[in-house]
């Protein structure tokens, strides 16, 4: 047995008579051409389907726009062996000039011992482009064992494909997400699990130049004294990290910490009324945004992190747009393909503290209601991504899943 190892109806007949005299009868065919042709005619020219300046025929499975035009992308492949089907990912890097590159030949990669699967989740370019931290799910087969082993890999590769080995126990970093690079591309943060399931977190740092004699904790380190975090944002400009900061016992309310790696200073922005998911910065690093429940969007400026605005826009994935003034969303989680809409976000209101003084703040923040702005003409996408310079918008239909990129649109 071979095994996948994966993840107003009208009567033709009837007649009309003409209301003006003398005119011949009609069928009801006939006078249904002569009014549609009228309507073709006075209706607006519809605006053809935008090209796209570029595309990537391939299966792409997911991708980053990178620093100067650069594209990291993924291509799935299947290969199979007496007992399993296995399904890995190529990884590829493609420059403006559209000559491409094979990072990882996922024929090749080895991850222990037995068969294995893995798709590449999310990458993240170093601020230069020479390195690129691809996140990697995997799925073990294990003898004896009734089912496969999941497990999230940090995998560091730079600009021609060798892969940036950390010197402990395994060259990738076990039981990792959401990473990125600081300290201009020499050391890579990411969250570790602390308690399951993807409930809290630690941040760890992994320098994937230092020697193996280097001291372990030169080389691989937890940060911050052991404290956790539900969610984390690094900003690789300025060396900081943002951070929403929970007890191990999950008893106290969510509190937004800045942290600067440079000036190794901890400071308390502000306690939040509540927290869920999908903590991002905007481009210049002055605004944080993140669900606070499966509707409601809060916007938060990290300067004066009194001022907030909340608008209502339903769970999904979204990006920041050119000049913070909106975000563009996908109306769905996961990978699911949905429009993508722009969202003009409302100014930012002061919000004072409770009334009894407690450094906390009233829940009631008012949640705009908000217009959706299709664009590409409202189709469906599964993923998408504003380039970094704000001048292209990358998306992958659902289907054969090319990778297609076009001018962003303004509406």
């Amino acid at each position: 047995m071979t095994t996948r190892i994966s993840f107003a109806s009208m009567n033709s007949n009837t007649f009309f008579r003409a209301a003006a005299p003398g005119l011949a009868w009609l069928s009801a065919a006939t006078l249904f051409l002569a009014i549609l042709c009228a309507a073709i005619l006075a209706a607006p020219p519809v605006r053809a389907q935008d090209a796209p300046v570029h595309t990537i025929s391939e299966d792409i499975t997911s991708f980053s726009l990178g620093p100067g035009g650069r594209i990291a992308f993924a291509v799935r492949h299947t290969y199979k062996s007496k007992h399993y089907i296995m399904e890995r990912d190529d990884i590829w890097t493609e420059d403006p000039g559209g000559k491409r590159h094979r990072l990882l030949n996922s024929e090749k990669f080895i991850l222990g011992e037995g068969a294995f699967s893995y798709s590449v989740n999310s990458y993240r370019w170093s601020p230069d482009g020479r390195h690129l931290l691809a996140e990697l799910f995997t799925s073990r087969a294990l003898d004896g064992d009734n089912g496969p082993h999941d497990q999230i890999l940090l995998l560091m590769l730079d600009s021609d494909g060798k892969e940036l080995k950390v010197p402990i126990p395994e060259s990738q970093v076990a039981d990792a997400t959401s990473g990125g690079w600081m300290d201009g591309g020499q050391t890579v943060l990411y969250l570790s699990e602390v308690i399951k399931p993807r409930l809290l977190f630690s941040i760890l740092s992994a320098h994937p130049g230092a020697g193996p004699d280097a001291p372990a904790k030169a080389r691989h380190a937890a940060l911050f004294n052991g404290r956790t975090f539900v969610d984390a944002a690094f900003d690789p400009v300025r060396n900081l990290v943002f951070a929403i900061e929970r007890d191990r016992n999950l008893s106290g309310p969510p509190r937004l910490q800045r942290f600067d790696l440079n000036q190794e200073t901890d400071t308390e922005l502000v306690t939040l009324g509540n927290f869920a998911e999908g903590f991002s910065l905007s481009p210049s690093g002055a605004l944080a945004a993140y669900y606070i429940d499966r509707e409601v969007l809060e916007i938060r400026d990290l300067a004066a992190p009194r001022r907030a605005a909340r608008v209502r826009i339903g769970l999904g994935k979204y990006q920041w747009a050119p000049g913070e003034k909106r975000i563009l969303l996908r109306r769905s989680t996961e990978k699911q393909s949905a429009q993508l809409v722009w969202i003009d976000l409302p100014p930012l209101l002061l919000v004072p503290p409770r009334k009894s003084g407690e450094d906390e703040e009233v829940d009631a923040i008012p949640a705009t209601e908000v217009e959706f702005h299709p664009v590409l003409h409202g189709l469906l996408f599964r993923d998408f991504q504003i380039s970094p310079d704000g001048k292209f918008l990358a998306v992958v239909p659902p289907g054969k899943r090319h990778l297609e990129i076009y001018p962003l649109p303004s509406r």
